[in-house]
């Protein structure tokens, strides 16, 4: 969370078939360009995927993909297209099959790039350029399941299999309507809420609780208000043993204790309110 850039991090195992890379950050307001590298070594780049931008016209700009072997970079395979937006947050997806990374910006399909090295030498993930970075993970798909995220509609389910073990992690990103009221974030299972996060706009403050045996707990209203209407968001909910912890935009901002017997009771993840959704993934 909230990594300086230039980053370079080592991919423990190296990649596998089925493996979702997960980048979430924002364009810097001068940015010319910038890169996500899978790496082999520091002089193999098995994956380049390079966003560039125009001052002439800042509205265009286009998107490289290629491949650095021995010193040579190969051919370019351009899209003219630009997935994000300067002075914006984004979520870039890469999803790794045999075939191909199949890439996905802010949600919704962007391009897919065959192999030209095999995707097993990949052990290092880079990014370098003009942006703030928020958040690198790695995770595996379900099994049966669409890869890749569609159109998100709100209110927004999702189910979550296996339940919410330490460790899991929720990336949600999305915009706050301009005349928001309040949003809430929600983990569910069958009779209840085991966690409820809702940033209210009116009283300008985030409300934490839980519902359970048909009735609310007890609201945690303190720390401060990371949400703006009108304005993008990154949340991220980090499940521990015994706390959720709460990243917004990268920073950590608030925590909620956890009962130790709602491991596996959790089946759903609930997004309502007054938002626009861009990109989900658990």
């Amino acid at each position: 969370f909230t990594q300086s850039v230039p980053f370079s991090s080592q991919i423990q195992g190296r990649l596998q078939d089925g493996m979702i890379i997960t980048v979430c950050g924002s364009v810097l307001p001068d940015a010319d360009r910038f890169n996500v590298n899978l790496q082999h070594g520091s002089d193999d780049v098995v994956l380049h995927f390079n966003p560039r931008y125009s001052w002439l016209l800042p509205i265009s700009g286009y998107v490289v993909h290629n491949t650095r072997q021995n010193g040579k970079w190969g051919w370019e395979e351009s899209k003219v297209e630009t997935p994000f937006t300067i002075g914006q947050m984004f979520a870039l997806q890469i999803l790794v099959t045999q075939e191909s990374y199949k890439i996905s910006t802010n949600g919704k399909l962007f391009s897919e790039y065959k192999h030209r090295m095999p995707f097993s030498e990949v052990d290092r993930i880079c990014v370098v350029g003009k942006v703030e970075l928020n958040l690198v993970a790695f995770h595996n798909i379900v099994p049966n399941l669409p890869a890749l995220p569609g159109s998100l509609m709100v209110p927004y389910k999702s189910i979550i299999y296996g339940g919410v073990l330490p460790g899991k992690c929720f990336v949600i990103q999305g915009v706050i309507n301009l005349q928001a009221k309040r949003v809430g974030f929600s983990l569910r299972h069958k009779t209840g809420i085991a966690f409820y996060y809702s940033p209210d706009f009116d009283e300008k403050v985030v409300v934490r609780n839980r519902y359970e045996d048909g009735k609310w707990g007890e609201e945690e209203r303190s720390g401060q208000m990371p949400f703006q209407r009108g304005q993008s968001f990154l949340v991220t909910i980090c499940c521990s043993s015994d706390k959720y912890e709460v990243f917004v935009n990268g920073k950590q901002v608030h925590t909620y204790s956890r009962r130790k017997n709602d491991k596996e009771e959790i089946d759903v993840l609930e997004v309502s309110g007054d938002v626009q959704l861009t990109f989900v993934q658990h």
